[in-house]
């Protein structure tokens, strides 16, 4: 599913961001046309899926806004922690894409953005993110939203539900509820970490300087005893190739679209939905170092 709207008050650059860290598939663009800030979003299966849709996903929205991977600033990614095949996926990508067109590329923290998304759909700036890790644990960190920006109170953990701590007066937020309901502190709000909290999150990363050439890039991994192996790096390398040579590829064919659309006019590329004049909330900044390493 997609969706395309007619004006939007994030930064005025052109940005690409994605996550596959969970079982959804979000990618989303902000960018600039005809003195107006647009945004398109997309969101699909994810999962093992997203290493075969990932990047023809990319493709939808940018040839929906008419641009080309080189028309951009950066491309920022869903770090992690989060699905370790959905976060080589996304670090690969990223990297070969932005090799492809000479970008840096931006990591965000997952649990921020999915703290983003919290605030975003419920209004909470004192957030315990949690993410499902599976085995029968969750990955956890707390946020507090003070001036606009995200402050992370510790570093990110892994345990299980009913290890977690909820701080007084925070709420629990996360895509943990239907798995750990009953192991869980408090009920947990409805939060992903989704590329427009991405897109919200990137203004204050990128002024902060924390951009970095696509070949540092790394995915943030929590689970020492599932860390990569030398076949898991060399598929990661062949991924990374991959994705470079697609790069040529996105940028011919959402030049070739530009003719067809124009990239002012606010129509819907073929299969996605419309909601042209929405006008997003104010960009909720990262803090730029408050983010887990």
């Amino acid at each position: 599913m997609g969706k395309l709207s007619g004006r939007d008050n994030r930064a005025t650059v052109n940005l690409l961001a994605f996550d596959t860290s969970t079982e959804t598939l979000f990618v989303g663009l902000a960018w600039m046309a005809g003195g107006q800030a647009r945004l398109a979003l997309h969101a699909s299966e994810g999962g093992r899926e997203a290493s075969s849709t990932l990047i023809p996903s990319v493709q939808t929205v940018l040839a929906q806004a008419g641009l080309g991977l080189s028309d951009l600033n950066a491309i920022a990614f869903g770090r992690g922690p989060g699905s370790f095949t959905g976060l080589r996926t996304a670090c690969a990508v990223a990297q070969g894409l932005a090799l492809g067109a000479n970008l840096p590329v931006l990591p965000v923290d997952t649990l921020m953005a999915l703290a983003e998304d919290a605030r975003q759909r419920h209004g909470c700036t004192e957030v315990l993110a949690a993410l499902d890790a599976r085995m029968g644990e969750v990955y956890a960190c707390a946020y507090r939203f003070e001036q606009g920006l995200w402050h992370a109170q510790g570093e990110v953990s892994l345990g299980a539900p009913e290890a977690l701590v909820l701080p007084p007066g925070f709420v629990l937020a996360g895509n943990v509820q239907a798995a750990y309901a009953g192991r869980l502190p408090a009920p947990a709000l409805p939060a992903q970490p989704t590329a427009d909290a991405l897109l919200r999150l990137a203004p204050a990363l990128l002024a902060a300087g924390q951009a970095q050439p696509a070949d540092q890039a790394l995915p943030l991994y929590v689970r020492d005893k599932v860390a990569q192996t030398t076949a898991e790096r060399e598929a990661l390398k062949a991924a990374v190739a991959t994705a470079t040579a697609t790069a040529a590829t996105a940028t011919a064919t959402a030049t070739a679209t530009t003719s067809a659309a124009s990239p002012s006019s606010g129509q819907d590329a073929p299969g996605l939905g419309a909601t042209a004049g929405r006008k997003p909330d104010a960009p909720g900044l990262a803090h730029p170092t408050g983010g887990p390493r």
